[in-house]
């Protein structure tokens, strides 16, 4: 599988803040590859990038093999780039909005018509091409965002949070659409802070936090390598005086109840539930915990994504 995208040691300063401190990672094509930190991490600038909006400070990207730097016009003519703000005006029509963003990708005439007709199906809006933007959902005005930057048939997709703040009908038709552009050979890389979407959508990962990327590799690999093992549990009682227990390593409060820390969550079940019968308390929950990339961050950064 050829490489789409290869990032080496990017650098970028906003005033005195460091807002990337030599960020590297490479894509594959066909894939979905997650960025995934909290707000602020640098996935935005990262992504800026990329996509020629920003001009980097150190580094290098190379997309497609050519140099951000020296090849800006011809990447940008294979790149579909999806910002977090919406850039659609109000009182135009869908149809309209589309037309306009067309012209400016240099797609023209009759092509830009049949575009503008498929990429309403693709995001599931050709029944409100007449209607002005202002009268859409959030979620519609995301999917019109996203239908002006497949206009001129990216091979490659940007897409920076996607999802914040939108119903749950304009997610599925989001993910679908994704699915659907992955089949077609199309890569995507997704921005986002929401955990269980890099999970269902992401073949490969690298976690951003701070301006660093703190791990990357597949989902599989990082469960494997960074993943906290665990049992959770949730009663009417303190638990901290089970981290002097053989096996059990640091106990923790997590969400409504404690998570702890175990090489074997199996035996670490077994000790909690005979301590719970000896002792007694009101369990609503005992389990050993799936890992996850929630865990992942935690592992990594000492906090979890919901955190920051």
């Amino acid at each position: 599988m050829s490489v789409v995208l290869e990032v080496r040691d990017l650098m970028k300063k906003y005033g005195s803040k460091q807002a990337l401190g030599k960020v590297s990672f490479t894509v594959k094509e066909g894939g979905c590859f997650g960025l995934l930190g909290p707000n602020g991490a640098g996935k935005s600038t990262t992504m800026k990038i990329i996509a020629g909006v920003t001009e980097v400070d150190g580094g290098t990207a190379h997309v497609f093999g050519k140099d951000i730097r020296k090849a800006g016009d011809s990447i940008r003519s294979q790149v579909g780039y999806i910002p977090q703000d919406l850039t659609l005006y109000e009182t135009l029509s869908a149809e309209s909005n589309l037309q306009f963003f067309g012209e400016m990708y240099k797609v023209r005439g009759a092509e830009l018509s049949k575009r503008i007709a498929e990429v309403l199906e693709i995001v599931g809006l050709s029944d409100r091409a007449k209607d002005a933007v202002k009268s859409f959902s959030g979620g519609m005005k995301r999917r019109i965002n996203i239908a002006a930057a497949l206009l001129h048939k990216p091979r490659l997709v940007i897409m920076d949070e996607p999802t914040v703040g939108i119903d749950p009908q304009s997610r599925h038709h989001i993910f679908e659409m994704i699915r659907q552009l992955k089949r077609e050979g199309v890569t995507i890389i997704y921005s986002t802070h929401y955990m269980e979407e890099v999970e269902s959508l992401c073949d490969d990962i690298a976690i951003i936090d701070h301006g660093q990327v703190a791990a990357q590799g597949s989902l599989d690999h990082l469960l494997t390598q960074y993943a906290i093992k665990a049992v959770y549990l949730e009663v009417d009682r303190d638990m901290t005086e089970a981290a002097g227990w053989p096996g059990i390593g640091k106990v923790s409060s997590y969400g409504k109840g404690w998570m702890l820390e175990a090489n074997d969550p199996v035996a670490a079940l077994g000790q909690v539930s005979s301590f719970l019968q000896q002792k007694g308390g009101a369990v609503q929950a005992l389990e050993i915990m799936r890992p996850s990339l929630e865990s992942v961050f935690l592992t990594l950064t000492g906090t979890t994504l919901r955190d920051e």
